[in-house]
């Protein structure tokens, strides 16, 4: 149920994001969700990738911190209130969403939520009780 993601801090400086997706190019990567989160200073590069373990260890040897967490993939049906439906899913299980970021493979069927909670495995009981799909980690890295 469980995805793996690493996490890349950036200088924010012209350059550094292209250099990170040349090194994972470079080592066959292919990355399948992102997220870049960004201050006066650094920014926060989150991946999905195909090969997480390979992801990581590439970029540590060009000088990069890498760090790896788990987040979970949750299906979300592509209309107006599909994202409202999840969380209301969540709403008094004492859960809180630390952060998320999307993806829709084909418009009009459904998006790929990706979710960090504070408390995961009450979020996946809490999801799975309402029903909600929640994606394996290789069905995510294989899309």
């Amino acid at each position: 149920m469980k995805v793996e993601q690493i996490s890349i801090f950036l200088e924010n400086k012209s350059g550094r994001l292209a250099e990170v997706t040349k090194i994972l190019a470079d080592a066959d990567i292919n990355i399948r969700a992102l997220s870049l989160a960004d201050t006066s200073d650094f920014g926060i590069l989150r991946l999905i990738v195909n090969n997480t373990e390979k992801a990581k260890a590439v970029l540590k040897e060009h000088g990069f911190t890498v760090g790896k967490n788990e987040v979970i993939a949750v299906e979300v049906p592509d209309r107006p209130g599909g994202l409202a439906g999840i969380l209301d899913a969540l709403r008094g299980k004492d859960v809180n969403v630390e952060y998320m970021y999307a993806f829709v493979e084909r418009s009009g069927e459904n998006a790929i939520i990706i979710f960090r909670f504070d408390e995961i495995e009450k979020a996946i009981d809490a999801l799975q009780s309402a029903g909600v799909r929640i994606l394996r980690g290789e069905e995510v890295y294989s899309l």
